[in-house]
């Protein structure tokens, strides 16, 4: 019995007979074996560049996410126990180990983050430029999540204290895996950051492309079903409820009809702007500042600062009431959140 529970199997499809097992079928798989490797390595070959290479390591990223966030935030995702004297040195040793760890997943990602045909040695050796960088960042990156966490309790009534929203809120989590990926983003550790995204989607719920511009004091309240795409920029003190979209409205595409990859698609949400729970907003458009966007609208128009959108009107700051483009005139109550 192996260690996934299953028998040992010869390629003839018998259980080993000297372990005592009983006779398996034959699946006749020698044909079968034959025509997926016609189709992996010819027919319908979808690695990079044709080749063979080791992707990054679900598993170790996800090990090298929770050092970070323990190194990070000590007190909270660390062991218990640590005290004023033991925690620096914690710190230093959990660092050392997850970027270590990070140092190899982002060797292995580059080469699908680029077209260039590099060697394994130029490999390494970026990422370990990659990853020094990282590190450098992470005091940076501890102070924005400092201001999310603040936002988080100053915005959430049912908020008890910081413990609760490092240790329960999805919005929370998905936005510190959100800073880490962004900042091996922007370093060219493209691919690993997607995954780091994907990691933090599978967890929350919350999909929050690495690309996006997203300033501090951000709060994403429950957040199931958020979407932030790649282009999105976001100002301070920015609030999003769950099922929030900021998508693309439609995809620029070249002489050819392929499309662009990285034209600015996604909307510019300026500082101190709300969007309540199902929202979706498409497009390269602008949310003007302190604007209030209200549940389940469907918007594909920039505002001006100071707007309350409602599923059929926006109302200026001033008072002044109109329909937007193509809509009717139903002025509906926002939708809030829901505590």
């Amino acid at each position: 019995m192996t260690a996934n529970g299953l028998e040992r199997i010869r390629p003839s499809g018998r259980a080993d007979e000297a372990a005592g097992t009983s006779t398996r079928p034959s699946w006749s798989l020698d044909a079968v074996v034959a025509g997926l490797k016609l189709s992996r390595d010819i027919q319908h070959n979808i690695r990079h560049r044709g080749l063979l290479r080791p992707p990054p390591s679900r598993e170790a990223i996800v090990g090298a996410l929770q050092a970070l966030s323990a190194a990070l935030f000590p007190a909270h995702y660390g062991p218990s126990g640590l005290t004023a004297e033991t925690i620096d040195y914690f710190v230093g040793a959990t660092l050392n180990d997850a970027l270590t760890v990070l140092c190899e997943q982002v060797k292995r990602s580059l080469p699908f983050s680029t077209e260039e045909e590099q060697g394994d040695d130029a490999f390494a050796a970026r990422a370990l430029e990659i990853t020094r960088d990282f590190a450098q960042q992470l005091p940076a990156i501890r102070g924005l999540l400092v201001s999310d966490i603040h936002a988080a309790f100053d915005n959430d009534p049912a908020a008890t204290g910081y413990s609760e929203i490092l240790l329960v809120y999805p919005g929370l989590t998905a936005v510190v895996h959100y800073r880490i990926a962004h900042a091996l983003y922007g370093l060219g550790a493209i691919f690993l950051a997607r995954l780091i995204s994907d990691i933090a989607h599978s967890r929350t719920g919350i999909d929050i492309h690495p690309g996006a511009r997203i300033a501090g004091s951000f709060f994403i309240d429950h957040g199931t079903g958020v979407v932030i795409g790649e282009t999105a920029i976001i100002g301070e003190r920015v609030r999003l409820y769950q099922a929030v979209t900021l998508g693309a409205r439609n995809f620029p595409t070249d002489a050819r009809g392929a499309i662009i990859k990285g034209a600015p698609r996604h909307p510019i949400l300026e500082d101190d702007v709300v969007i309540y729970s199902g929202a979706t907003v498409l497009g390269r458009i602008t949310i003007g500042r302190g604007s209030t966007i209200g549940g389940n609208v469907w918007l594909t128009h920039s505002v001006p600062p100071g707007s309350h959108v409602t599923q059929a009107q926006t109302r200026s700051s001033s008072g002044t009431t109109h329909s937007l483009p193509g809509e009717g005139a139903r002025d509906l109550h926002l939708n809030g959140g829901t505590e």
